[in-house]
């Protein structure tokens, strides 16, 4: 007759409720740590592949971006500085315009009064050679009067050059004498007036000149 120790060994011994909880839970945690294949989580080089592979991608439009800026940087500046040496062009071409108007009708009259001092040079050249008293030196000192007041209305004026030094911009030498007392290149006669138009010289001065 077995005893009741040897019946206790001889029988499979059964788990307690817990330990089969805790047997459970425990098998579970270890599928769920189960990692498929295909669900392998990226590693730390990985990420770090991946990162540098999306900043290699994006240096380039970086730098193609940069490229477009520069180049529409640089035209805007080409056509600031043609449009400065447009306007610069344009300044000067109307300054040049309005001096040769302003010049053009300062001496609009010059070619007339060319033409006009032969005419006084015989009225001079009348009045030296008549007697004084007659009635032709009187009309003809009027009609040089006349013509003298004309001149003058146009700003045209006779160059004085009598006893003054000899100066080539008034003065046309055309005879030298050597005269004592008279230092040298002293205007001793004027032979044909000059006349300026209004600053400018329309006929130098035939004079006589020491020597």
């Amino acid at each position: 007759m077995k005893t009741e120790l040897e019946e206790t060994q001889g029988a499979p011994m059964q788990e307690s409720p817990k330990e089969e909880e805790v047997n459970k839970t425990t098998e579970e945690q270890s599928k769920v740590e189960e990692v498929q294949p295909n669900q392998v989580p990226p590693t730390t080089e990985q990420g770090v592949g991946e990162n540098q592979t999306n900043q290699t991608v994006e240096e380039p439009k970086k730098d193609a971006h940069m490229d477009k800026l520069n180049e529409a940087y640089n035209k805007i500046s080409e056509l600031e500085d043609k449009l400065i040496r447009q306007n610069a062009d344009m300044v000067n071409y109307r300054k040049r315009k309005e001096d040769e108007v302003n010049k053009m009708l300062k001496f609009c009259n010059e070619d007339l009064i060319k033409d006009l001092l032969p005419i006084l040079d015989n009225f001079e050249r009348a009045m030296s050679t008549e007697e004084e008293g007659t009635p032709l030196l009187d009309g003809v000192k009027m009609i040089y009067s006349h013509l003298q007041n004309v001149m003058e209305k146009y700003d045209v004026k006779m160059i004085d050059g009598a006893n003054k030094p000899f100066d080539p911009v008034y003065h046309n030498a055309i005879l030298v004498e050597k005269r004592e007392g008279v230092p040298s290149g002293m205007v001793l006669e004027v032979l044909q007036k000059g006349y300026l138009l209004k600053d400018k010289v329309i006929r130098t001065a035939m004079v006589r000149v020491s020597e």
